[in-house]
């Protein structure tokens, strides 16, 4: 018998879950002051006829109360007419009238406070489906708030476990990777320039070398110019030389 409660019990928590999950709250309070708005239609109803209820025995009474006077009246004329049995009959009419009075007066009474209650829970529903209509327009926005803050979170955590997050972090390496590759390739690019200036500036120093290396050997090997009067002295003594040089061979032939 245990076990059948319990497995009851799961049934109808389940049951309940669906039936909370199916739940609309927009919906549901709306038809609730929709619901209350015709219970205040059929409270306005029967305080509308518990007025015309006591309305009625208001008049029934009345009727009552002026009937018994009638009959009053007639006892008057009957004994005025020494009709003393005519005079009693009368009298019973008028008594039992005036308890028909009697009980109609009691009855308004009762009456008079149903249609008091009516009244005072019928203002009370008024008051609630006021109170229940500003509720209502409050709840309603925050119940979608609510809803678009769930929302929000069930994008945010799909975002968070599937492939659009690991597709972000993807992307984050590789242009992380770019920049670094643009990074080293700028540094590479001001090394080289460095480098070309650095042999530029080598180039000409060995440019300057080279010319003066060059001017150096040239000083070197030409002769230098003697003025014109030496140069004929010298032109003079290797002439008288070999002149010297032919005597010495014509002396010995």
């Amino acid at each position: 018998m245990g076990l059948i409660d319990r497995i009851m019990r799961v049934i109808r928590a389940n049951l309940n879950s669906l039936v909370g999950q199916a739940e609309d709250p927009e919906k549901v309070l709306e038809q609730a002051v929709e619901d209350m708005q015709q219970d205040l239609i059929q409270l306005r109803q029967a305080v509308a006829q518990a007025i015309a209820t006591q309305k009625r025995t208001e008049r029934q009474a009345s009727q009552a109360e002026s009937t018994a006077q009638e009959w009053y009246n007639r006892a008057q004329l009957a004994l005025s007419n020494s009709d003393e049995n005519l005079a009693r009959e009368a009298l019973t009419r008028r008594k039992s009238y005036q308890e028909t009075a009697k009980a109609m007066r009691s009855q308004l009474l009762q009456e008079a406070d149903v249609v008091t209650k009516l009244k005072e829970n019928m203002r009370a529903l008024e008051g609630k489906i006021s109170e229940a209509k500003t509720k209502k327009d409050l709840y309603i926005a925050r119940a979608r708030s609510a809803q678009a803050s769930q929302k929000i979170n069930e994008m945010l955590g799909n975002v968070g476990t599937g492939n659009a997050l690991t597709a972000f972090e993807r992307m984050e390496e590789k242009v992380m990777q770019l920049e670094a590759q643009s990074e080293a390739l700028e540094e590479l690019g001001s090394n080289e320039l460095e480098k070309r200036y650095a042999a530029l500036e080598a180039g000409s120093e060995v440019d300057n070398e080279l010319a003066a290396l060059k001017a150096n050997l040239k000083a070197g090997t030409e002769p230098a110019k003697l003025p014109s009067n030496q140069a004929s002295s010298v032109k003079n003594h290797e002439i008288d030389g070999e002149l010297e040089k032919l005597r010495s061979e014509t002396d010995g032939a």
